[in-house]
């Protein structure tokens, strides 16, 4: 499957985590120690050195079936990774593309998921859409006067950015704590929807941080 440059496989091994959701863009930092996502870390570098992180359900504690947790992830592709003397592995895992889980080849000792790659409904920006990104990058600012730490050269490269899918997948990975709000932006296809939930959750995170 083609995502820009980007090969998908047709499928993908699965890290269910609680608390963890990973978008298109984004880095993700992970620490691997688990033996099941230690097996599924060596399946992922013997082919094509990608995974999918999706969030555990809160009802449930810890999975058990694919049931438990969410079928809508992102693809992340292994941009680094370090094996420690312990067998453990750190690694940063980049965001490529919003998928959904369509069956499961293998769900133990980690899942193993068939993908189909999610495309955004907006495939043009609106006069609405680049008002909805005005009003995100106003509230980002905001966020920086509340003392929101940002990481490395994002401040420039947001100020810069003309990709509004790309703007709103980022500040929603950075300010957006509550992961369930964070799984709900991540299933919206449509770039205005997503937009004005954006909008809606950094107001709230503005008003708390004000507090």
């Amino acid at each position: 499957m083609k995502n820009g440059s980007v090969d998908l496989p047709d499928e993908v091994p699965v890290m269910p985590l609680p608390g963890a959701v990973l978008f298109p863009h984004a880095l993700l930092p992970l620490y691997i120690f688990e033996p099941r996502y230690r097996d599924m870390l060596e399946h992922a570098l013997q082919h094509d050195r990608m995974f999918s992180v999706a969030l555990i359900k809160p009802s449930c504690p810890e999975w058990r079936a694919p049931e438990d947790f969410f079928h809508f992830a992102t693809v992340g592709l292994i941009r680094a990774c370090v094996g420690r003397d312990d067998g453990n592995s750190n690694l940063v895992l980049q965001g490529l593309h919003r998928v959904r889980f369509s069956s499961f080849q293998q769900e133990t000792p980690f899942p193993i998921a068939r993908i189909d790659i999610i495309e955004s409904r907006n495939d043009t920006a609106t006069v609405e859409t680049e008002a909805l990104g005005e009003k995100v990058l106003e509230l980002y600012r905001k966020l920086k006067r509340v003392e929101r730490r940002l990481p490395p050269n994002v401040d420039r490269y947001l100020a810069q950015l003309g990709d509004l899918e790309m703007l709103a997948d980022l500040v929603a990975s950075t300010f957006v704590d509550d992961p369930l709000r964070r799984q709900r932006m991540l299933e919206e296809s449509s770039l205005n929807q997503r937009l004005r939930l954006l909008i809606s959750y950094l107001q709230d995170e503005i008003g708390s941080a004000a507090v």
